[in-house]
Order: structure tokens, then C-alpha cells, then sequence
């Protein structure tokens, strides 16, 4: 069995799984995590269902030769493109006893208990929003929700060129919220369907009205992975618990360094690879 142990994998487009590797790293550090960004092809939100398939598949395969027998695909867009696909049809032909495991779940089994009035607003990439992902797993389970959503193409790039504190992200930020809410002005809730969306926190609170609930994914997931683990013994007995952190880029490893310290709050080393 110890010889058969790995680490958490964390898969990421690019930067913005680190604001959930964070999360989850807070509540439960005595695990081993191994952080793969694709930050070199990054963005997905943009890229065709195939193509996000693709390169999504690379990253678990690679994952898996490392040792990982439980990935997180900490990527809206690749939660809503490729998750289904390679649960269904890759795991029990790869891999029948290792696990992958997405964001978009976790994230509206909350809303049950957070939205009174069941209107709820998504404001996430265009490719996540255009897969429909979340309002198929918002009626799974709330059939009754009403579910508006807004692309923002423009927020990703903004947080990846550090210009989430400038007067253009006031700009798009307010676009986006005032055009979702436009829609539908009865939502209270509003998920943040993507992962580099908390570094525009600020942004998003100064323009989205005090009554609406903004709900970051972080949390939420960090909590449904603790619970996972709790009930899948023979899941975590596969994760080494050492306390470490290791972090892949298929960027240059000091661009990803410097950019890599902002969603961390701290330094952090990388190492280059690449997919195939």
C-alpha cells in the first residue's frame, strides 16, 4: 500500500485553481498536493468542447504517472467541458480505482440553503457558460431555481494581467453585473463560476448591490472534498500526508512563479513540464 500512495492532483487552465488548492490546503494541510497548471494553452473558457476534452485528459493522465489518485479539476471550464466525458468513459478504461472529481458540483448544492428567492445569477466564462453545465445541475437538484447566467469574457484576462484593482476592471466588472441583473432583477444569489474570479472580490462587492450573495467556490469546495474523504476510506488511505505542496507549469516556471505568488499570498517554486 505505501508504495501505491501519491498526492491530491490540482488541474488547472491556469492560475486560478490556486484559489482553490488554497482553500482546500487550509482545511486540510496534512495532505500531499500536486498543482498542474496548463498555464502555456491557457485560456479555455474560449476553446471548443474537443479541445477542452483534450487537453484536460493530458493534464489527468499525467497526473495519474505521478501518483495521484484523486484529481480535482479545480477549472469551471473544464469541470463543465470534459468532466462527464472522462468520469464515464476514461476512468473505468484507464484508471476503475482512481477518481476525478470537479468544481461545478460541489458549488450548487449550497444555493439550496443561500437563495430565498430561487433566482440565481452565474457570471462565469463564456465557454462555461455556454455548456449550460450549471443550469442542468441546478435543476438536477432544484428544479424549481430560476437560472440567468452572464459570460464575462473579460475578467479572466484581467486577473491573469494583474489589472483587478484597475478603473477597467470597475469598467467590465459593473458591465457584467449590471447586464446580469438587467435580466433578472430578482436574483439574490450569484455564483462565481470561475476560479480567478475571489481576486476580483473587491470589484464585485463595490458594484454588485448588498442584498445578493456572492458565492465563491473555494469553500465550498474544500468542505465537499473533506466530506468526500471522510466517506471513502479507501480513497484517502491512497494520499500521502507529508504537508507538501508541489507546483507544475507548462509555462516558464518564473512566469508562473511571479503570477503564482499573487493567488497563493506567498512564494512558491515550479517546475516546467509538458503535456501530450
Amino acid at each position: 500500500m505505501k508504495n501505491d500512495r501519491g498526492p491530491i492532483g490540482i488541474f488547472d487552465s491556469g492560475y486560478g485553481g490556486l484559489t482553490i488548492l488554497r482553500e482546500i490546503r487550509k482545511m486540510m494541510p496534512q495532505y500531499d498536493y500536486l498543482y498542474l497548471g496548463d498555464n502555456a494553452r491557457t485560456p479555455y473558457g474560449t476553446r471548443s468542447f474537443d479541445v477542452v476534452y483534450e487537453f484536460t485528459i493530458q493534464a489527468v493522465r499525467y497526473l495519474f504517472k505521478q501518483g495521484c489518485h484523486l484529481v480535482i479539476l479545480a477549472c469551471n471550464t473544464a469541470s463543465a467541458k470534459a468532466l462527464r466525458t472522462i468520469q464515464q468513459n476514461d476512468l473505468p478504461r484507464l484508471a476503475p480505482n482512481r477518481r476525478v472529481l470537479g468544481v461545478i458540483r460541489p458549488t450548487v448544492e449550497v444555493i439550496g440553503d443561500i437563495s430565498k428567492t430561487h433566482h440565481v445569477g452565474i457570471m462565469a466564462t463564456p465557454g462555461t457558460v455556454r455548456s449550460k453545465t450549471y443550469e442542468l445541475e441546478i435543476a438536477k437538484l432544484f428544479p424549481d431555481f430560476k437560472v440567468t447566467s452572464e459570460a464575462c469574457p473579460m475578467w479572466v484576462p484581467l486577473v491573469e494581467n494583474e489589472e483587478y484593482n484597475t478603473p477597467g476592471a470597475d469598467y467590465f466588472v459593473k458591465k457584467n453585473i449590471d447586464s446580469l441583473l438587467q435580466q433578472d432583477p430578482q436574483i439574490d444569489s450569484v455564483i462565481l463560476g470561475c476560479t480567478h474570479y475571489p481576486l476580483l472580490r473587491d470589484k464585485i462587492r463595490q458594484w454588485m448591490p448588498d442584498n445578493i450573495h456572492v458565492i465563491e467556490q473555494g469553500n465550498y469546495v474544500a468542505q465537499s472534498l473533506k466530506e468526500y474523504l471522510s466517506r471513502h476510506d479507501d480513497m484517502s488511505e491512497h494520499i500521502t500526508s507529508e504537508g507538501t505542496i508541489r507546483f507544475l507549469t507548462t509555462e516558464q516556471a518564473d512566469v508562473f512563479q511571479a503570477k503564482a505568488a499573487i493567488f497563493m499570498d506567498t512564494a512558491v517554486e515550479a517546475e516546467r513540464v509538458f503535456l501530450e
